[in-house]
Order: structure tokens, then sequence, then C-alpha cells
């Protein structure tokens, strides 16, 4: 299953000023096992699929083309490893990635080229972390979460979305919900 368009578009969009949503299950879902270079992961109310999104490092480097490597664990078909089909890390899931001048990394999702995510290293963790700006506030994302009730597969019905992951200055847990 891909991600569309639909779903970025509104992982991303300012506060409509409705009242937030409350996803439903997501508690449900199994957490992936943190790894060394796991920066964070996806998750969608269709099935248990979580799509990790992991530091892609060769030779104690990090790979200047690809700096983030996005890849299945297929916990339906026994928790296996998966790399993304074509049509997925193309149209759906991939990060287009550009290297900046003070060493981070501008990443943009293929299917959504609007907001801009930077990987770099956290001073106060001392490891790299993937960050943006979501409604005036800065997060370190951990997990996103995408409820989806109907719809069709080009088009689904995404109820609420939920952004997890810590106030980069204080390291506390932030979590932003966003209704369409």
């Amino acid at each position: 299953m891909t991600l569309h368009l639909t779903y970025l578009l509104l992982l991303f969009s300012p506060d409509t000023g409705n009242p937030p949503c409350v996803c439903k299950m997501q508690n449900t879902f199994p957490v992936p096992p943190a790894q060394d270079q796991t920066l964070f992961y996806l998750q969608r109310t269709h099935n248990h699929n979580t799509i990790m999104f992991d530091l892609n490092v060769k030779n104690g480097t990090i790979d200047a083309r690809e700096p983030v490597h996005p890849y299945w664990i297929r916990y339906r078909d026994d928790g296996r490893r998966q790399e993304l089909s074509y049509i997925q890390e193309n149209y759906a899931y991939g990060l287009k990635s550009k290297k900046l001048p003070d060493g981070r990394f501008e990443l943009r999702f293929v299917s959504y080229k609007k907001v801009p995510l930077y990987l770099y290293k956290s001073p106060r963790e001392n490891r790299y972390r993937v960050q943006t700006t979501i409604n005036g506030k800065t997060i370190e994302i951990n997990r996103v979460f995408l409820q989806i009730e109907g719809g069709t597969f080009w088009l689904p019905n995404v109820v609420c979305a939920e952004i997890k992951g810590v106030d980069p200055q204080t390291g506390k847990e932030v979590v932003e919900l966003f209704k369409p």
C-alpha cells in the first residue's frame, strides 16, 4: 500500500482551527525495535506493517546521496524486513535530500515537497535526528500515525494524523494531532 500525497499534505498542513482529533487504535500497534540508526517510523490503520526511516551510514559516515533509508517491517508477514517497492520509494515514502553547508541535510518526501525536514546531529543527545516545524512548534520526529477510515486507494479518508516526538530543547514529549 502506498502513501498518497493526501497523507503528507495532512501531516504538514497548518491547524485548521478544528477541535483536535483523537487517533484510535495506535496503542495496539507494535513499537518497532529501536536501533542506533533509527530516526522515526510511520504506521497506518490499514495494518501493523511499519515504515522505518533509518540513518544510512556507509564506512562510518553518512551516505550523502541517501542519508535516510526507508524500509518496511512487515508485521503481517512474521516481522520480516522488506525494501520499499519502486512506486513506494519514488511516489510515496521516499525522501529526496540535499546537503546543506552547515552539515545538515534537507529532506523532502517525494510525494510532498513543500515542507522540509532536517537531518541533523542533536547536541542534546549527540545523535542524528529528523526535525521539522509544525504549527510553529519544532519537533524531533519519533513516530507518525495515520488513522484512515474508508476512502479509496488513491484518496483515503484520513480522519486523524498524529506526530509524536520530542522538543529539541527540553527533550520533553510532544504530540501534534491534525484533523482533515
